[in-house]
């Protein structure tokens, strides 16, 4: 009867905690989609759980929707629904303490991602919080990607993959957030730099 009773309570307590889970992922997808760092059901999220493994967004999930988040383990079997670039998650909460990790589509840091190696911001906020920006490649969703990403992220709060988008880890989701945010303000800043160029050159001819 005791023991019924624990694993009754640690069920309710399980879904309480999902749940409180469920709502931050909401409120971190809806920041996301406000600033139009995401489109349509691309992006994802997620937290670490413990040392066991971490809970993650569904494929296919709008992030601005209450979501259902998986867990899913360090080893062992992923549940067919997780998104699918759980690997990415996984070797990144495996390989450096970090508890969180946002994955976003920011168009001009992706532009940015195409014609450069690195991106060196020169925004102030830039240069405070991410003065070097490393730019991976790798395919969606593959382990190549994974192990890259968390290779990048031993050393950085924020990568971007070539053509695909960025992921920002850090002790909470609104400072991953604020990684995935900053990285296309400076992209956007440096591409907005590039149109005062020219007509400032033509002006002093």
């Amino acid at each position: 009867m005791c023991q019924r009773a624990g694993r009754v309570m640690k069920e309710v307590l399980w879904m309480k905690e999902a749940a409180r889970y469920a709502r931050e992922f909401e409120r971190i997808g809806k920041r996301l989609f406000a600033e139009h760092l995401v489109g349509g059901n691309f992006g994802n999220i997620s937290v670490r759980k413990g040392n066991k493994g971490f809970l993650v967004t569904r494929t296919g999930e709008y992030l601005d929707v209450l979501p259902e988040p998986l867990f899913v383990p360090l080893d062992g079997p992923v549940p067919e629904h997780a998104s699918s670039e759980f690997r990415v998650h996984r070797e990144i909460y495996r390989n450096t303490p970090y508890k969180a990790v946002v994955h976003a589509h920011p168009p001009a840091a992706i532009a940015a991602s195409l014609v450069l190696e690195t991106i060196i911001p020169e925004d102030s906020e830039g240069l405070m919080f991410c003065p070097r920006i490393p730019v991976v490649n790798g395919a969606p969703g593959s382990q190549e990607i994974a192990d890259n990403v968390a290779r990048a992220l031993s050393s950085s709060n924020l990568v971007i993959v070539r053509g695909h988008g960025t992921f920002s880890a850090g002790r909470t989701l609104d400072e991953a957030f604020l990684y995935t945010s900053l990285a296309e303000h400076s992209c956007r800043v440096l591409a907005m730099k590039q149109n005062f160029i020219a007509p400032q050159s033509h002006s002093e001819i």
